[in-house]
């Protein structure tokens, strides 16, 4: 055999070799990986502790904090579950946690030159309100507590040439909240509804209602931009302003027996 031809044998020997090793390395990376790049993506505030399994296929305590240096933390109860699977033209994303969902939602991303689609599967997941008071202010002055009842129906995200549009909708039902800085148990019971288009828009509509009182909550706003942009107000029904005083002090910016909410 030639120096020439035994030098291409080695060649593709190590190229086997290290083919063989980016793809172990693939296959096998750590769960501990997925968690340290969600707690980077949104600084601090979504961490995965105790992360088992590999980045494809695993389960963690999911904790909500209030970001570096914060001393606020909620676990959500039990474990979440995960199962990604790569397709040729993007991801499969399944999730779900035994103590909110009755069955697992997915995400499926498509990706092309300049663009993308996800989909979101229709669910239904109940999350406890308690939660919320990990991501420090104003959550952990308020200390909800109650159920977080989300919705989804045909919910798309399409992005391409640098806009997004959203087709479908999301519903979340804040259920028999209370909070703290209120004697009157539970405060309400409120709709916040996020709105598409069939056809998709750049838009989409946010609508703030109350289903039940004492507090009463109303408002509505639109994506705008790259944020959200929200007007509105809250109030108290009549022989409930004293027992709510201090909370529409808090909540926005008082304006004789309302309090102007605003966002964006």
């Amino acid at each position: 055999m030639s120096n020439r031809v035994a030098r291409a044998t080695w060649a593709a020997a190590w190229c086997g070799a290290l083919l063989g090793l980016v793809l172990a390395w693939g296959i096998w990376a750590p769960a501990r990986w997925l968690a340290w790049g969600l707690a980077q993506a949104s600084q601090g505030q979504v961490q995965w502790h105790d992360a088992r399994g590999t980045l494809w296929s695993g389960s963690a305590r999911v904790v909500l904090t209030g970001g570096a240096q914060s001393r606020d933390a909620q676990a959500l109860p039990g474990r979440l579950q995960w199962q990604i699977t790569p397709r040729w033209d993007g991801l499969h994303i399944a999730w779900q946690a035994n103590c909110c969902m009755t069955e697992a939602a997915s995400l499926q991303i498509q990706a092309g030159w300049a663009r993308w689609h996800a989909q979101l599967s229709d669910h239904t997941a109940i999350w406890p309100a308690a939660l919320l008071s990990g991501l420090g202010a104003p959550w952990n002055t308020l200390q909800p507590e109650g159920q977080l009842q989300l919705r989804t129906q045909a919910l798309q995200l399409h992005w391409a040439q640098g806009r997004i549009q959203m087709q479908g909708q999301a519903e979340l039902r804040l259920q028999n909240l209370s909070s703290r800085l209120s004697t009157l148990q539970p405060i309400g019971t409120y709709l916040l509804h996020v709105r598409g288009t069939p056809e998709g828009t750049p838009t989409p509509s946010l609508q703030l209602s109350s289903e039940k009182g004492p507090l009463l909550l109303t408002g509505q706003g639109q994506w705008v931009g790259a944020r959200w942009r929200f007007t509105g107000e809250a109030s108290a029904e009549e022989g409930s302003e004293s027992p709510l005083n201090n909370l529409l002090n808090i909540i926005g910016r008082r304006q004789g027996g309302k309090s102007l909410l605003s966002l964006g």
